[in-house]
């Protein structure tokens, strides 16, 4: 099955510091970087490389649109469907990296523009079974329209609802994956999700709102699904972080490939945190994320069935 990414592409302006500067403070960083990320790219290219058919969706402009299509091309991202915009810059993220942990600022740029037009030209020929997996760094309209094209065709939708932001009914109702962090999942649900108790609440709620399958990532304590009532825990695999800037997009991509290729969801969870403590102990953002040897090696050497 095919995975359509539709979505934002950006370029990551990165330093690291030693902490986090207070409000009027400038601090001296070093190792500063460029490097193509977006969530949406991101997730493409950790689709990519971890063996999907994966097809980005979205716009690039000015400054940066052709590093940011070589990027996606040179992992092996489908990129057709990227639409140039020469009237505006690309997407921005500046990235402040400190004690392996990130803060980010982002300039939408040409996320802003993809349309109707756009979303109808990438998904004319998807077909039913077919993955959609979106995020929430394009106009909503566009993420609103992608949703019910999809569901239309019979295909699977992912909405990763980062950064979080307001969602109707409606959108949430075209939602086979709902696939929040912690923090996301309080704010869609007013529930910390920490156990499996208040895993369960959250997921009950946002199935009130029509969405089918629930998945949490919990940071170092791993990741929690509800799907057709059972409730699915894998562990974090343990590894030494350096820079978390791609660590939940990894995550996102393999578990939706692994769905893509049939696998059940406790393997594509497992797969998944396999392929996030690799990208973890690695800088910047899409060349962080591990090919498909490198997850099953990692795998292999820690003893876990993907």
């Amino acid at each position: 099955m095919r995975v359509y990414i539709v979505g934002s592409l950006n370029m990551d302006l990165v330093i690291r510091v030693q902490r986090i500067p207070e409000a009027g403070e400038t601090l001296t960083g070093e190792g500063f970087m460029t490097n193509p990320g977006g969530k949406g790219a991101n997730q493409a290219v950790a689709a990519a490389k971890l063996g999907a058919e994966a097809y980005m969706v979205g716009c690039v402009g000015r400054e940066f649109g052709d590093e940011l299509l070589a990027s996606l091309t040179k992992y092996g991202v489908r990129t057709q469907y990227v639409r140039r915009a020469e009237e505006v810059s690309s997407g921005i993220a500046v990235i402040v990296v400190a004690g392996g942990d990130n803060r980010i600022m982002l300039d939408a740029g040409a996320n802003k523009l993809p349309d109707r037009a756009l979303i109808d030209g990438a998904l004319q020929g998807a077909s039913a079974g077919d993955y959609l997996l979106l995020q929430l760094e394009i106009p909503m309209p566009a993420i609103e329209y992608a949703l019910k094209c999809a569901r239309e065709k019979g295909m699977i939708t992912v909405l990763n609802p980062a950064p979080a932001a307001s969602l109707s009914k409606e959108v949430l109702s075209l939602c086979d994956w709902f696939t929040p962090n912690q923090t996301e999942a309080q704010f869609y649900t007013g529930i910390y999700p920490k156990d499996e108790e208040s895993i369960r609440a959250c997921a009950a709620k946002l199935g009130e709102l029509g969405v089918k399958n629930v998945l949490i990532t919990l940071g170092t304590d791993g990741s929690a699904c509800v799907s057709g009532g059972k409730f699915y825990r894998t562990a974090a695999v343990p590894a030494k972080a350096v820079d978390t800037t791609a660590a939940g997009d990894t995550y996102v991509g393999a578990f939706v490939t692994r769905l893509s290729e049939g696998a059940d969801i406790e393997r594509a969870m497992r797969f998944a945190s396999t392929a996030s403590s690799v990208t973890v102990t690695r800088r910047g953002a899409q060349q962080s994320i591990p090919t498909r040897e490198e997850a099953e090696a990692c795998a292999a050497q820690k003893g876990i069935e993907i």
